[in-house]
C-alpha cells in the first residue's frame, strides 16, 4: 500500500469518487458531477476540497488561476485502508468474519462468486509457498 492517510468522510468519499472516475478536475467540475446526484452548494464543495488538500487526501495544482485537484491515493489503495480499518475495529482483525458477514448481508452475483473463489485459490496457493 502506498501511504496511510486520514479516513475520508462520506462527503469526501463522494468527491474522491468523482476524481477517480473523471481524473484531475476543477472544483466546478467536481461540483457539477456531485450536483447530478444531490443538491449541494459550490462553496461547500470548494471548502471540502480545500480541507481534503490540507488532510492530504487530494493534491492541488496551483500553477494556473483555476486550481486542479486529483486524488492522492488510488481507489484501490483507499478501499484497502478503509477495509483494513473496518476489519480491525468491527471484526477483531478477522477478514473471514468480514467476508461471511458481507455475503450474508447482500447476495453476490455468479461473477462475483467466481472472483471470490479465484481470490481464495490464489491466497491458498500463496500460503503454501
Amino acid at each position: 500500500m502506498a501511504e496511510t492517510l486520514p479516513r475520508p468522510t462520506d462527503a469526501e468519499l463522494a468527491i474522491l469518487r468523482v476524481l477517480w472516475e473523471r481524473g484531475e478536475s476543477t472544483v466546478r467540475q467536481v461540483h457539477e458531477a456531485l450536483a447530478e446526484a444531490r443538491e449541494t452548494g459550490y462553496t461547500t464543495t470548494l471548502k471540502l476540497m480545500q480541507i481534503m488538500a490540507e488532510k492530504g487526501l487530494v493534491v492541488r495544482d496551483e500553477s494556473s488561476r483555476t486550481h486542479v485537484y486529483g486524488a492522492r491515493l488510488s481507489r484501490c489503495d483507499t478501499q484497502r485502508q478503509l477495509i483494513s480499518h473496518l476489519v480491525d475495529r468491527a471484526f477483531g482483525g478477522s477478514a473471514a468474519a468480514l467476508v461471511m458477514q458481507a455475503l450474508a448481508t447482500s447476495a453476490a452475483t455468479p461473477d462475483e462468486l467466481r472472483e471470490i473463489r479465484t481470490l481464495i485459490a490464489e491466497a491458498e496457493e500463496e500460503s503454501r509457498r
